[in-house]
């Protein structure tokens, strides 16, 4: 017997040796795969001054389940002010230009519209306001429960009440930020047409289908809505022991975030280590309490009051996280918006092709201002 049990327990050993042998090989595979994609002298984003762009100012808000939300606001250009107050005495009042107001996704920051940010501040023709949604980036966390998609809707009213009490605003969203958008459509119908005079929502959608993978692994994605309570519990017990394995496997989450975040053949590797500084920074518990009301999204009966507004729809058409027929849907829902698909771009559409993107933001802009 103890013969018997002696052989048994060198074969295991033997088994976890190989396995660990290859788990060391793979992962040493894989860290000079991340190497050599990473050497490119001709990246043109090497000195992006990525989280580093100017304020006016930065100021928290609370919103209603009381998590504090990092805003930061970037004023009009000087100087366009006395243009209007020259227009207002030779031809009466001017129409005010309107606030834009950006809201990212999951598992990112307001750094997503890091060129949208750079570009608009540039020109100074628009008040532009960003946040952090509840969870990410410089926001707070919710002590307890889930969050939940109405209470994202909340939190950008809070946003507006406190940064655009009045006038004109423009909401973007993108992602998690387009269905936080439509969660704010359906509670404050009355916004649309009144205040919110227009709606841009890139590379989101209007119902998750069981299919979409919203930026998680494809097990996750997999398990579908009876099993998220136990994924949610499993996810806050073990957020530590996760939180070091995805330390280990940062390398590994750089390839991922390359094939899954990018469409265009070889992607900036600057844009790319961006995008996963902006998911890693994003807590294991804060997805898990994300994942039942992402996985149960249905909001198309939101887009009614949008109907109200100009909107804009772009999404790159080699989203692999939310694809392009999300988008179409949105549009079969809003035969007026204008849609946009952008060739060779993947989720985070607004680093990888920023020109294009910015190009037809400054144009939706100029036809409602």
């Amino acid at each position: 017997m103890r013969a018997v049990l002696r052989r048994r327990a060198e074969l295991i050993g033997a088994v976890l040796g190989v396995a660990a042998a290859g788990a060391a090989a793979g992962i040493a595979v894989e860290r000079a795969v991340v190497r050599h994609l990473r050497r490119n002298p001709a990246d043109p984003y090497t000195a992006e001054p990525f989280d580093r762009l100017p304020y006016d100012e930065a100021r928290t808000v609370t919103a209603a389940d009381g998590t504090d939300l990092h805003v930061e606001i970037v004023e009009r250009a000087e100087g366009l002010e006395l243009d209007a107050d020259f227009a207002d005495r030779l031809l009466g009042a001017p129409p005010a230009e309107p606030t834009v107001v950006f809201v990212h996704g999951f598992c990112l920051d307001m750094g997503t519209f890091h060129f949208q940010r750079k570009e608009l501040t540039r020109r100074g023709d628009y008040r532009l306001v960003f946040y952090d949604q509840p969870g990410h980036g410089r926001s707070g966390r919710l002590e307890s429960g889930e969050y939940d998609l109405a209470d994202l809707g909340r939190a950008l009213r809070a946003v507006l009440d406190d940064t655009v009490p009045e006038g004109p605003v423009v909401l973007v969203g993108h992602s998690m930020g387009g269905m936080a958008v439509m969660a704010f459509a359906e509670q404050f119908p009355e916004w649309f047409g009144d205040r919110v005079v227009g709606t841009v929502l890139i590379s989101t959608s209007g119902s998750l289908l069981a299919e979409t993978k919203i930026g998680l692994p494809a097990l996750v994605a997999r398990l579908g809505a009876p099993l998220l309570p136990l994924v949610h519990v499993g996810a806050r017990r073990a957020s530590p022991v996760l939180e070091r394995a995805r330390v280990a496997t940062s390398d590994l989450a750089w390839l991922l975030t390359r094939r899954y975040g990018f469409g265009a053949p070889g992607p900036s590797p600057t844009l790319i280590s961006y995008v996963e500084q902006m998911n890693s920074r994003t807590s294991v518990d804060t997805v898990g309490r994300y994942l039942r009301t992402l996985y149960t999204h249905a909001r198309y009966p939101a887009l009614a009051a949008l109907r109200t507004t100009p909107t804009l729809v772009i999404v790159g058409d080699k989203d692999m996280i939310i694809p392009l027929t999300h988008s179409e849907e949105i549009v079969r829902y809003l035969p007026d918006a204008e849609f946009v698909a952008i060739p060779d771009s993947g989720h985070v559409v607004t680093l990888e092709h920023a020109d294009v993107v910015n190009e037809h933001l400054i144009e939706f802009l100029g036809k409602i201002t």
